[in-house]
């Protein structure tokens, strides 16, 4: 395999593969219906599920199958970013592609993207792929399992799109590490069920330099903090239990790509990372530069947090100025938190570096205008979370829950748009996080956020002394200490113009609402047997699992 993939032959494939139940195959019409739904074939030989474009075939009855509907605005957003980036690609091969703004779905371009999706189970996101994304040369579709493989070759035939998908069965980490020197994939695609961690060392060496690598991780309980000795094992890092703890799990991911990448002189640039649901879903793109890597680890910090207030505090790993890089001094906070004297804990290393390029977030943004494109169900809601997104202030990593915030102190939860346009007054900015409604993201320091809330207090208990003396008492809680503290900067809750951002005065949808009763992520697939075998000798009897 060189600069091409081969095609395998259909018809080399075993003949019990091709006489299985649901080999009857009839295209399906290429029409613009994007109902998802679930509907019983009509000879009674499996489900039949649509989404998007694709229409998908599954062996056995509905409660049988693996499949998920709230993944499908994970499978959007992944069309809508590789639309944007095969674009791109396209643009930069061929000269003559500089003015388009769409490539048509369903054609092989010989100067087009070579995907791969690792871990394809019933194929319907190379399919999905292969019908609503152009720009396209090849889409590998592999697998482990033959029955999957089976599913992927008759579902890419009925979808008339095999002239796009190569099936393949194997293991998807040996796979990537055959094309490690010959780097032919454009794009690498990787869904697991949990943790991505076992693919990450192999997809970071064969995808093409400048290509785009896609990573979803399900496993947020490790990522959040519940279990920080996993999480190292997983992820070289230690998470900590935190309000912001699902940007926490994106930049644990981001430091293990990185760190990943720098060991063959690779870095990476990441192009969106998105927390939604029950599950992260980063993009980046993977670029070759031994130099580049020599500022891998002023990337990544470690990261102080209170126990008591949950205030933050930084330690970089090295310091890089003008391509000169040293050692990082700390540590930069005392054994005890400055504002509530409490304990510290410690966590890290992070990706400390902006997330998103909001440029590309731009781009992706206006994408979702061009008609050419075609309707994706899930539209309203990637616009809504791209349109925070494009707000987010970059270099403020982590952000501040208001709810619990405000919970420590034993205060009710200030307004957004009174407590944003406070901060606002005082001359910082401020943004929301796309992970959490009640978010402030904000480059003003935890002493002036402590002097706003002592400010929100005076204004709902005006009766009281402020600052509150501390007084003799045995034991004072965080709150007790906070609220003590003299006052530097004097709390404006005049509202600001930009007090309401502008995803939120839009209405859009931001935040996911339960589209369905237990809709969290479903059992792990299991294997199905294929066939029960007797020995003629010993009469014992054995079922091949597929």
């Amino acid at each position: 395999m060189a600069e091409s993939i081969e095609k395998e032959n259909i018809s080399d494939q075993p003949s019990d593969v091709l006489s299985h139940p649901i080999a009857t195959i009839e295209p399906v019409e290429d029409d613009n219906s994007l109902i998802e739904h679930k509907e019983k074939d009509a000879n009674n030989q499996g489900t039949i599920i649509t989404e998007g474009k694709a229409q998908v075939q599954y062996a056995g009855s509905e409660d049988n199958v693996f499949y998920n509907p709230v993944q499908e605005f994970n499978r959007d957003l992944s069309i809508a970013v590789l639309r944007e980036f095969a674009l791109n690609h396209i643009k930069k091969q061929d000269k003559s592609f500089l003015g388009e703004t769409f490539l048509k779905p369903g054609e092989s371009y010989e100067n087009g993207l070579n995907v791969l999706e690792a871990l394809s189970a019933s194929g319907l996101r190379s399919i999905r792929y292969a019908k609503e994304v152009g720009g396209i040369k090849n889409i590998v579709a592999n697998d482990l399992s033959s029955a999957a493989v089976e599913s992927i070759t008759l579902n890419s035939q009925r979808n008339q799109v095999s002239h796009l998908i190569t099936p393949k069965e194997g293991d998807a980490s040996i796979l990537m590490y055959q094309h490690r020197h010959k780097k032919i994939f454009h794009c690498v695609d990787i869904d697991p069920y949990g943790s991505p961690s076992p693919f990450v060392d192999a997809a970071v060496q064969c995808v093409a330099d400048g290509g785009l690598l896609m990573v979803t991780a399900t496993d947020m309980a490790i990522l959040c903090g519940n279990v920080p000795e996993t999480c190292f094992a997983k992820y070289a890092s230690v998470s900590i239990k935190t309000k912001a703890c699902h940007e926490m799990a994106l930049r644990i991911i981001l430091q293990f790509l990185q760190t990943s990448a720098a060991r063959y002189g690779r870095y990476i640039r990441p192009l969106l990372s998105v927390s939604v649901d029950f599950y992260v879903r980063l993009f980046v793109v993977v670029q070759t530069g031994k130099n580049e890597c020599k500022s891998a680890a002023s990337k990544l910090s470690m990261v102080y947090q209170c126990v008591g207030c949950h205030n933050m505090t930084w330690q970089p790993l090295m310091k890089s100025v003008e391509k000169r890089y040293s050692r990082a001094q700390g540590p930069p906070t005392d054994t005890k938190c400055e504002f509530c004297h409490s304990r510290l804990s410690f966590g890290g290393p992070l990706y400390s570096e902006p997330i998103h390029d909001l440029e590309f977030v731009q781009s992706l943004l206006t994408s979702l205008d061009n008609p050419e494109l075609g309707e994706l169900k899930t539209e309203k809601r990637i616009r809504g979370i791209l349109s925070v997104i494009s707000e987010e202030l970059p270099n403020c990593p982590l952000y501040l829950s208001l709810d619990a915030t405000a919970s420590i102190l034993k205060l009710s939860v200030p307004s957004l748009v009174m407590f944003r346009s406070a901060i606002l007054n005082a001359g910082y900015s401020v943004s929301l996080s796309h992970c959490y409604p009640l978010s402030i993201k904000t480059d003003a320091p935890m002493s002036v956020i402590w002097d706003l809330f002592q400010g929100f207090a005076k204004k709902q208990h005006p009766d009281k002394v402020w600052p509150r003396p501390l007084g003799d008492k045995a034991s004072p809680t965080p709150a007790d200490y906070i609220l003590s503290r003299t006052v530097v900067v004097e709390a404006d809750f005049t509202t600001h113009p930009k007090g309401n951002p502008s995803s939120r005065m839009q209405k859009l949808v931001r935040f996911q609402e339960n589209p369905e009763k237990n809709w969290g992520p479903k059992c792990r697939a299991k294997a199905k047997p294929k066939k029960e075998v007797t020995c003629h000798s010993c009469k014992f009897k054995a079922v091949v699992w597929k």
